[in-house]
């Protein structure tokens, strides 16, 4: 498995309940190729996003091991994790969560900046990213005045702004209308074709997932190829 980005084995993730304890994943083994396009689907509350949030570094599992072209993540230290999430990867989620205070561009360099870029690079940056989204047009709108697809379009501009090896994306269409949602699923997997950037979806839309080269569903708290 010399080409793989995440690999996991036998990982658990519990939680307390008030009288017993929550199993949530059970023994996940999965193995996730660079390039490669995933859809996690499942019933609420079945895990989903908590094995995404495990991929992001945002959680943490019970017991297993995870990890990244071969660096063992639940090994770093908090702000390793914080630069890891900085430099490799990139979070697209069904509410855009883009800064209302700053316009459109501003919005798509804020993690570069973040991570220690000068301004006007990461300005630059951000405005090549948006033609690839086709919002060249919108660089100086306040994103208020952006429509519910052009939100998303920017939050996934952002996402890939710093060009990161995976986009973990949790129900990246859940708030919007069937069209709009079909046309950011086909902007997420031209940018898998034209960036080769992994590309791992939560999504309870089955028409989505059956865009992507594989499917796994979450039952039980045990992970199964569909």
């Amino acid at each position: 498995m010399n080409n793989y980005l995440y690999l996991l084995e036998n990982v658990d993730k519990n939680y307390a309940g008030p009288t017993e304890i929550l199993q949530v994943l059970r023994g996940i083994n999965l193995c996730i190729k660079e390039g490669e396009t995933v859809a996690v689907v499942g019933a609420s509350g079945s895990g989903k996003s908590t094995l995404l949030h495990i991929l992001g570094t945002l959680d943490t599992p019970t017991s297993g091991s995870v990890l990244c072209r071969g660096t063992n993540l639940l090994g770093l230290t908090p702000s390793e994790k914080a630069d890891f999430r900085n430099k490799e990867i990139g979070f697209v989620f069904q509410f855009h969560h883009l800064l209302p205070e700053f316009n459109t561009v501003e919005n798509v360099a804020m993690q570069a900046i973040i991570g220690g870029e000068g301004k006007k690079k990461a300005l630059k940056k951000a405005e090549q990213t948006l033609s690839l989204v086709a919002l060249q047009d919108r660089n100086l709108h306040a994103v208020t005045t952006l429509s519910g697809g052009e939100r998303q379009r920017a939050a996934i501009a952002r996402a890939v702004a710093a060009n990161p090896s995976v986009l973990l994306a949790d129900e990246p269409t859940g708030n919007l209308d069937e069209k709009t949602g079909r046309q950011i699923t086909d902007l997420l997997l031209d940018l898998n074709r034209r960036l080769g950037t992994t590309l791992v979806v939560v999504t309870h839309n089955h028409e989505i997932a059956g865009k992507m080269q594989r499917c796994l569903e979450l039952k039980a708290g045990r992970l199964h190829e569909l």
